[in-house]
C-alpha cells in the first residue's frame, strides 16, 4: 500500500436491530446483525515525518478536531507512541446521519490503514478495542466480517448470511441516534433469540416505527419500497433498504423510484471491501 491507494470505508446495514432492555449504565442491550455493502467512502493517506494530522476536505459543520477520522489517527499516535503524521484525503460518498455507519467506518479505515502505513503492528483485537471508544459500531468495521452483535453492539460473533442485492434509499433527513434511544415509545423488551442469524423470519428493527412516527419522509420511502421487496430501516435511520435476489430487479425498482429521492443499488458483503484490500 502507498500514498496513491484509496482505502474503502464501506457502509453497513443492520439486517435486524432488537432492543432487549435498558442497562444500569443508561445504554441499551441490543441484538443486531451487521452486514457490509460495497457502497463506500474512500480515504487516501500520505505519511508525514512530523506528527501533524490534516484532513481534506473538512465536512460541513464538523471541525477537523472533532471528526472521527482525525480522532482515530490521534488515538493511534498516542496509543503506539509513533512520531509520524498523515495528510488524509476523504472522498465522502455515504450520507451522514443515515444509520449506515459512515463516520464509524471512516474511523475504522483510518485505524487499519495507518496501523499498516505507520508500521505500528497493533493486533486487530487491540485495534477493535481502541475503536470502541470512538463508537459502538467501529469494532465491526475494524474486524471486517459480518457479525451478530450483543451488548451495546461490541460483542461480535462472525456469521455467514446470504449476500443479496440491496436498493438503499436515503430520505432527506438526519436522525439523531440518541433521540431515538431516548424515545418513550421505543420497544425495550424484545427477547434474546439464540442463533438469530439463522432465523431471518424473526429479523425486525425495533427503532423503525419510532423513526417513522417522527419522520414522515422515512415512512413514505419505506411504504414505497416494500411494494417491490422485503424492506426495513437500518440502524436508527434514516436509510431504508429493500432486498433483491437479482441486481437487475433492484435496478428496475430504482428506475421506477419517485423523483427527488436519493438511492443506490449495492451488493451485500460478509467480508468487508477493506478486508479484501488488505488481503
Amino acid at each position: 500500500m502507498n500514498s496513491s491507494t484509496w482505502w474503502p470505508a464501506p457502509a453497513k446495514l443492520n439486517l435486524c436491530l432488537h432492543v432487549n432492555g435498558k442497562r444500569s449504565d443508561g445504554y441499551h442491550e441490543l441484538q443486531t446483525l451487521f452486514q457490509f455493502v460495497d457502497w463506500c467512502d474512500y480515504l487516501q493517506f500520505t505519511v508525514r515525518n512530523d506528527n501533524h494530522i490534516t484532513l481534506n476536505p473538512e465536512l460541513p459543520g464538523v471541525p477537523a478536531h472533532s471528526n472521527l477520522i482525525v480522532k482515530a489517527a490521534r488515538m493511534l499516535q498516542q496509543h503506539s507512541g509513533v512520531t509520524l503524521g498523515a495528510d488524509i484525503t476523504l472522498d465522502k460518498r455515504l450520507p451522514m446521519g443515515g444509520g449506515i455507519g459512515g463516520g464509524s467506518s471512516d474511523a475504522a479505515t483510518t485505524l487499519v490503514a495507518l496501523n499498516q502505513l505507520w508500521q505500528t503492528n497493533i493486533a486487530v483485537d487491540e485495534l477493535a478495542q481502541m475503536g470502541l471508544s470512538l463508537g459502538a459500531d467501529v469494532p465491526v468495521f475494524v474486524r471486517g466480517l459480518a457479525a451478530m452483535a450483543d451488548g451495546v453492539g461490541e460483542q461480535l460473533r462472525p456469521v455467514t448470511v446470504a449476500e443479496p442485492w440491496y436498493l438503499i434509499i436515503v430520505p432527506a433527513v438526519e436522525v439523531a441516534t440518541a433521540d431515538i434511544f431516548a424515545a418513550k415509545d421505543l420497544p425495550r423488551d424484545t427477547a434474546k433469540i439464540t442463533n438469530l442469524e439463522k432465523q431471518p423470519a424473526q429479523w425486525k428493527n425495533d427503532c423503525q416505527q419510532v423513526v417513522c412516527n417522527r419522520y414522515p419522509q422515512v415512512a413514505k420511502a419505506l411504504a414505497w419500497l416494500v411494494d417491490y421487496a422485503p424492506s426495513k430501516m437500518t440502524g436508527t435511520g434514516c436509510c431504508v433498504f429493500g432486498q433483491f435476489a437479482l441486481k437487475s430487479d433492484a435496478e428496475a425498482a430504482l428506475a421506477e423510484m419517485p423523483t427527488g429521492w436519493t438511492a443506490t443499488v449495492t451488493k451485500g458483503c460478509n467480508r468487508s471491501p477493506l478486508l479484501a484490500l488488505i488481503a
